[in-house]
């Protein structure tokens, strides 16, 4: 277990998603952004978690909401796949600093594809590569295991997989050795924000480690048994409905309150969500701001 901070509050404000809302000017994009503005003490950070597969719409949607892209202080990049990770040069070219910290799996360059309906590459793209990083002032921390960004907020590592109906139904595969190797997605994880008073709020990317696993690794890693909220991708878009079920079952067991759900977790799941949970399930969208802390 970590020895782990509190923030005294936090903002979570989607960038980009899937739906941009309605009746606003805001761009939508299949992806996901999500600026988290966490102060703990005197210590006060901005960290920009995944960027989309472009710049130009989040950067379009900061402009909207008032943001200053040199106001980031740093990224953190839930795992490998475009829709996260190919908007990060055209960031850091607008965050402007050299040295800036971009957290990540030490797993996140590999060679990542999907086959279905045709091979198609789906990992970090070229105009990303670590040197063109560099060359944009950005410095990689690659780090596996659970730890605090600052005070309060806790990058997951890696996620122990313990709930067996959580299995992956995205179809990548590595290239290993000559060879493609399925494809565990070891290198999602998400972010932890203990939030002063209220408990844990879990923010994922696609969540393809399982949400019910991230939330026990959460409690696990923390010692907080407190769920304040999730808000993110949960990839059940191509789950059956035995697991949706399954997993919405175990949602409603957990002391929870509240959830903002949308980019990869489907209708299916986004709508047995709103049955059993009522007015805890929220849909995200483009532009949502969530204001966090004791009041």
């Amino acid at each position: 277990m970590l020895k782990v901070g509190e923030v005294d509050s936090t903002e979570i404000v989607t960038l980009v998603e899937d739906y941009a809302g309605y009746e606003t000017s805001f761009l939508a994009q299949h992806g996901i952004s999500l600026l988290l503005d966490a102060k703990s003490g005197d210590v006060h950070k901005r960290i920009l978690m995944d960027v989309g597969q472009s710049s130009e719409p989040i950067l379009h949607n900061m402009d909207i909401l008032g943001i200053d892209p040199t106001s980031i202080d740093m990224i953190f990049l839930s795992h490998c796949h475009y829709d996260h990770t190919k908007g990060l040069t055209g960031i850091l070219q607008e965050i402007k600093k050299e040295e800036f910290p971009i957290v990540a799996h030490p797993t996140i360059f590999r060679p990542n594809y999907v086959l279905k309906p045709y091979l198609r590459y789906i990992g970090i793209t070229q105009e990303n590569s670590e040197e063109r990083i560099k060359e944009s002032g950005g410095r990689l921390v690659l780090v596996r295991e659970p730890f605090e960004l600052l005070p309060g907020v806790i990058s997951t590592g890696e996620v122990e997989r313990t709930t067996d109906f959580e299995v992956s139904t995205v179809g990548a595969y590595n290239v290993e050795d000559g060879k493609l190797v399925k494809d565990q997605i070891l290198d999602d994880m998400s972010l932890i924000v203990n939030v002063r008073g209220k408990g844990l709020v879990i923010v994922t990317g696609c969540g393809h480690a399982g949400i019910i696993n991230i939330i026990r690794h959460s409690m696990k890693i923390t010692g907080v048994s407190r769920i304040e909220g999730l808000i993110g991708g949960f990839h059940l878009i191509e789950a059956s409905e035995e697991r949706i079920e399954e997993t919405v079952e175990a949602l409603s067991k957990i002391d929870l309150g509240w959830v903002f759900s949308g980019h990869c977790t489907g209708f299916a799941a986004s709508k047995r969500m709103s049955t059993v949970l009522g007015d805890k399930f929220n849909l995200l969208h483009a532009g949502k701001r969530l204001n966090l802390g004791l009041r």
